[in-house]
C-alpha cells in the first residue's frame, strides 16, 4: 500500500519559512517525480513546485518567484518542500504528490498525502 505523509506545517509569520516533508511509503521515491499542490478555501488545487524522479528538473507555479524549493532524498523516501519570505496569501492546505513524470495538472498524480495546514499570519 502506498501512503504519502505530509509533515512541518503550521503556523508562521509573514516573511518566515517552513519546510514540508513528505514521507513516503510502499513505492521506491527514486522511480517518481514529486509535486506539491496546495488549496485554499473556496479555491482549486494549484501546482505549487515539483521536482523530477531525476532531480533535475524542476517546475514552479507563477507565484513561487524563487521563494520555495523542492527536493527528494531518495535514500530515505522523503521529498521536500522548502518556502521562504511567506505571504499571508501562501495560506492554504498543502498536498505532496507522486508519479512517474513531473506535470503541473494535479489530475495527472496518481498517489497523494492527506494534506497539511500551513498558515501565514502576524
Amino acid at each position: 500500500q502506498v501512503r504519502l505523509v505530509e509533515s512541518g506545517g503550521g503556523l508562521v509569520q509573514p516573511g518566515g519559512s517552513l519546510t514540508l516533508s513528505c514521507t513516503v511509503s510502499g513505492l521506491t521515491l527514486s522511480n517518481y517525480a514529486m509535486a506539491w499542490f496546495r488549496q485554499a478555501p473556496g479555491a482549486e488545487r494549484e501546482f505549487v513546485h515539483g521536482i523530477s524522479r531525476n532531480s533535475v528538473v524542476t517546475y514552479k507555479g507563477n507565484f513561487v518567484k524563487g521563494r520555495f524549493t523542492t527536493s527528494k532524498d531518495d535514500a530515505r523516501n522523503i521529498g521536500y518542500l522548502r518556502m521562504n519570505n511567506l505571504m499571508p496569501e501562501d495560506t492554504a492546505v498543502y498536498y505532496c504528490a507522486a508519479s512517474e513524470n513531473l506535470d503541473m495538472s494535479p489530475n495527472f498524480y496518481e498517489y497523494w498525502g492527506q494534506g497539511i495546514q500551513v498558515t501565514v499570519s502576524s
